[in-house]
């Protein structure tokens, strides 16, 4: 297994777990139903420099060359201008403004979605992504890390707190109730 940055050309993929970890919320910003929209939002998103979902916020796992999970993780400072050209996007692509609630803030590295491919799911697959940004962020770069998890979510805040998240809060985004749990180094 191998965990590297991303490329612009591994966008397709990375659209697909990005789905996967987003759910509904995808769609909310959109306003469709439709998965070849959101999919094509999100690989134009992805494929660009400087957007929240750009590539150079992702990091990829590969299995024998395939691509098999996505993270995409960025400085929380600069949340208001990564969003920028995603509200630019669809505007442009569905004509609908985009003013979602902000999931995070200056002081924490923001771990926005984590998606792997369901034949690989319950393998230790996100542990072992969830262990990769731990040790980048949190102790190579002393950064805090932040995440979102769903109240209605048990086994993912169960799988956070037993990697040593805590709880610091309770955000809402796309309206609905999250806890905002964080990963500071212990220094």
């Amino acid at each position: 297994m191998l965990i590297r940055k991303a490329k612009t050309e591994d966008s397709k993929a990375i659209a697909a777990y990005m789905l996967l970890a987003m759910e509904e919320i995808a769609y909310q910003f959109i306003g469709e139903n439709s998965i070849e929209k959101v999919t094509q939002f999100l690989v134009n998103l992805i494929s660009k420099e400087a957007t929240q979902y750009s590539y150079e916020n992702c990091w990829v796992v590969e299995i024998e060359s395939a691509i098999i999970a996505a993270a995409i993780v960025y400085d929380g400072a600069k949340l208001l201008e990564l969003r920028e050209p995603v509200a630019k996007e669809i505007k442009s692509m569905f004509n609908r403004d985009f003013n979602p609630e902000d999931e995070t803030q200056a002081g924490e590295y923001y771990i926005d979605c984590v998606g792997v491919s369901p034949y690989h799911q319950g393998k230790g697959i996100g542990s072992q992504i969830f262990q990769f940004l731990i040790d980048e962020y949190v102790y190579k770069r002393n950064e805090t890390l932040g995440l979102l998890v769903d109240k209605d979510n048990p086994n993912a805040k169960k799988l956070y707190l037993k990697l040593r998240f805590e709880v610091v809060g309770e955000k809402t985004l796309a309206k609905k109730k999250m806890e905002h749990l964080q990963f500071r180094s212990k220094n």
